[in-house]
């Protein structure tokens, strides 16, 4: 992670700084601003037990945090007042390839403005709540494990380039004794206003190593990935061009430390609706990180998901060594098993197995900057 003062990196214009310049206004609180060019990556390997009917030794990357780059950038205006910006861009390690073809900043692009005493106010291109504040107490994130999302991702908890919002404004209150609430708005850009609109709001609490948040989002006209659990429809649809009109997306969580210990719990639920039909997604998620040491932790998750008749059940445990704070190694293993109403065996990324049963095996390295 590399900072530089604003105006200093080689071909960056100072927009701010010049705005401030022709309204007249001193800037001498320049020299307090930076530009972070920040970044992870994440490569290993993995076995694949079934993988469309046979087992599959595969490289795999992103398996701990999505591989990723971007700059962060701050302006100090004075009186706790600060201009901010991000553009962060996924990638695969193994390919070099953008993760989603033709959209550099893929993964989040916005612009704000952010007050000790007035909150933070960003517009652009941004990620949900429901990943911000929710999938920070999933057994994916905590556990350091791609692999234990949700099937599908349903639930928006993890950052799949199809889960951030377009032409979005949101709004983070201060933080008030470890209380912060939080609403955001997205804008179909059309003549019919609801047409692309989603809107939801948020709360969060921190005291120490406890943690809790709660998320409501409200989508019109949003596209679910149901293609991945089972079944050649759903609601009438082809399940690879599904569309929904309405998705209510709520969910719940906390997390709580003590001593070598990390406990997390989770509920998500979607409720989707389309033409005269309403089926309900929902997700019980939870476990334990235990901190052998400084350097080694060992995590344990499960989750069990359902959607109209279907139900899938995953676990997952795993080792983490951290050489530094940049740079881990590890090995993890996820099970999942699918049953009922057609369902099949799909961990996340990973293709459907033939049968009801399905498992990984992987190990990388992971190195953030």
């Amino acid at each position: 992670m590399k900072r530089f003062p604003m105006g200093r990196i080689p071909g960056m214009t100072t927009l701010a700084a010049a705005m401030l310049l022709a309204a007249g206004v001193p800037v001498a609180a320049q020299a307090q601003s930076n530009v972070t060019i920040y970044g992870s990556l994440d490569a290993g390997m993995a076995y694949v037990n079934n993988q469309g009917g046979n087992a599959n030794w595969i490289a795999q990357q992103g398996a701990t945090q999505p591989d990723r780059w971007g700059f962060r950038g701050v302006e100090d205006l004075g009186g706790g007042n600060r201009a901010i910006f991000l553009l962060e861009n996924g990638f695969s390690t193994l390919s070099g390839n953008t993760v989603k073809a033709g959209a550099m900043f893929n993964r989040q692009s916005w612009v704000g403005l952010q007050s000790d005493k007035m909150g933070t106010l960003t517009i652009g291109h941004m990620t949900t709540f429901n990943f911000d504040w929710l999938g920070p107490m999933s057994t994916a994130y905590l556990g350091m494990n791609w692999y234990m999302f949700h099937p599908g991702n349903v639930d928006e908890l993890a950052n799949t380039s199809v889960v951030q919002v377009d032409n979005s404004v949101r709004y983070v209150t201060p933080d008030f004794a470890g209380f912060k609430a939080g609403s955001m708005i997205s804008f179909g850009n059309n003549t019919n206003f609801a047409n692309g609109r989603k809107w939801s709001v948020a709360a969060n609490y921190t005291n120490g190593r406890f943690k809790a948040s709660a998320v409501y989002s409200n989508e019109n006209n949003r596209t679910p990935n149901v293609a991945v659990l089972g079944g050649a429809t759903f609601q009438g649809q082809a399940v690879g061009s599904y569309a929904a009109s309405n998705v209510e997306n709520m969910g719940a969580g906390v997390s709580y430390g003590f001593g070598p210990w990390l406990l997390h719990a989770l509920y998500t639920r979607v409720k989707l609706q389309s033409a005269g039909y309403s089926d309900t997604y929902q997700s019980f998620d939870g476990g334990a990180n235990y901190a052998t040491g400084a350097a080694n932790t060992i995590t344990f998750g499960a989750a069990t998901t359902s959607l109209s008749g279907k139900r899938w059940t995953q676990v997952s445990l795993g080792d983490i060594y951290a050489f530094s704070k940049r740079t881990q190694v590890y090995l993890s293993g996820v099970y999942q098993h699918a049953s009922g109403n057609g369902a099949v065996t799909a961990i996340n990324t990973i293709g459907a197995s033939s049968t009801g049963n399905q498992f990984i095996v992987l190990s990388g390295v992971h190195h953030s900057f």
